[in-house]
């Protein structure tokens, strides 16, 4: 234990001396020259009247003469920050700051973190009256159910708008799904899955993989899920769940049989289990009552639901988790900078539900030849991104998100 945490201590002090010496870590770059007047009168006054007039007659031209065409603003409240809980605005900067790095290195994004301190009930009109600047919204760290409400409120505003924590999570589980199924040869359709966490992401994979508003044609649904959240195992029957909407929608959707009981019932026979929730719920006991060869994704951070070397001690066919040292890493980051550089490309209106499929489909299809210790791509490779854009762009177009615009400038991708 020494090493590990001697090691953790290390990085965290390194992180602080980084952070301190750059004041952050994005910083605005002009794109045009200003060495003299001319210069000064092309992109200031009086020249920039005739941009601001052409787009007051046609706001569409937005996205030829502006940075929109190429910009996501990342939107957070502080309320869920990775393993820490209810921090604050204020501390979700450097977080957010952090993800506009990945859009950038890994997409030619220009995001900007925009945090605000409180949730309140305007919530949702503050990010639609600064969406004119924007291409896109990125909802980030924000507490269920608040995020689900927020992320509803904000469709139909002209741009894509998606909560990462949800959307991007269970886009790239599907993915790691798709092909853990390959490699173990269970059938994707036959799965009996266990959610272990019914937050934003258990909530968006549940409804991903069950087809909760998706069209049945689009792609076949997994069996059957159980969610289990803090009190067992979401069922139709139990009190007190008629005060949470989405826990509800849960219950109707899921669990067909109407078990009861535990994460440990819910585990027994199972060909899956997808754990969102907290460090270590998970145990070798429990893995040794599932199906042959079951599916552990123990996506716990900065600790998993269940070591992967105790998970495949118990039998497990394939082990992943959020952690980057581990084999198959299941991070949203392989899925969000390509979602929103596809969506860019075309100018989408939003992020529909053939979007986040192609996404999907697209990461398992990276990996050519899966196998146990590879069903998923490096989140930091550079081609994952040009991939699930290109897929992501064509099922705009199909599915009638993209704009109809001519000429519209975006950046491509970072060299």
């Amino acid at each position: 234990m020494t090493g590990p945490k001697k090691k953790r201590t290390n990085l965290y002090a390194e992180s602080l001396a980084l952070h301190e010496q750059y004041r952050g870590k994005i910083e605005v770059h002009a794109k045009v020259r200003l060495k003299n007047r001319r210069d000064l009168s092309l992109a200031y006054t009086p020249g920039v009247g005739a941009v601001s007039r052409a787009i007051a007659e046609n706001p569409d031209l937005a996205w030829k003469y502006t940075l929109k065409a190429n910009t996501i603003a990342i939107v957070s409240d502080g309320s869920r920050v990775l393993s820490l809980g209810n921090i604050g605005g204020y501390a979700a900067i450097p977080v957010m700051e952090g993800k506009a790095v990945l859009f950038k290195k890994l997409a030619g994004i220009d995001a900007f973190p925009v945090c605000f301190e409180n949730y309140h009930t305007e919530f949702a009109d503050d990010i639609k009256n600064i969406a004119p600047v924007f291409g896109g919204i990125a909802l980030e760290d924000i507490a269920a159910p608040k995020c689900f409400e927020l992320e509803e409120a904000l469709q139909g505003i002209g741009i894509p708008v998606m909560h990462d924590d949800q959307h991007g999570t269970a886009v790239v589980v599907l993915g790691a799904l798709l092909n853990a199924c390959r490699v173990t040869g269970k059938a994707f359709e036959d799965l009996n899955v266990v959610i272990c966490g019914a937050g934003a992401a258990g909530f968006a994979i549940t409804r991903m993989l069950r087809h909760i508003g998706y069209d049945p044609g689009l792609f076949p649904s997994v069996n059957d899920i159980i969610v289990c959240d803090t009190q067992g195992i979401i069922h139709r029957d139990r009190e007190g769940l008629y005060t949470n909407k989405y826990k509800f929608i849960i219950a109707e959707e899921t669990n067909r049989r109407r078990r009861t009981g535990t994460l440990a019932d819910a585990m027994d026979g199972a060909d899956a289990c997808i754990g969102v929730s907290v460090p270590g719920i998970v145990t070798p006991a429990m893995i040794r009552t599932m199906a042959d060869d079951p599916i552990i994704f123990a996506m716990a951070n900065p600790l998993p639901e269940i070591l992967p070397k105790d998970a495949l001690l118990a039998g497990a066919g394939v082990v992943g988790t959020a952690r980057s040292e581990y084999p198959n890493q299941i991070h949203y980051a392989l899925a969000f900078p390509g979602i929103f550089r596809g969506a860019l490309d075309v100018c989408a209106t939003r992020i529909s539900p053939e979007m986040k499929l192609a996404a999907a489909h697209a990461l398992a299809g990276y990996v050519k030849r899966p196998r146990r210790e590879r069903i998923l791509p490096r989140v930091l490779n550079r081609g994952v991104v040009k991939t699930v854009a290109g897929a992501v762009r064509e099922a705009a177009i199909a599915s009638g998100c993209a704009r109809k615009l001519n000429d519209i400038p975006v950046e491509g991708y970072p060299g």
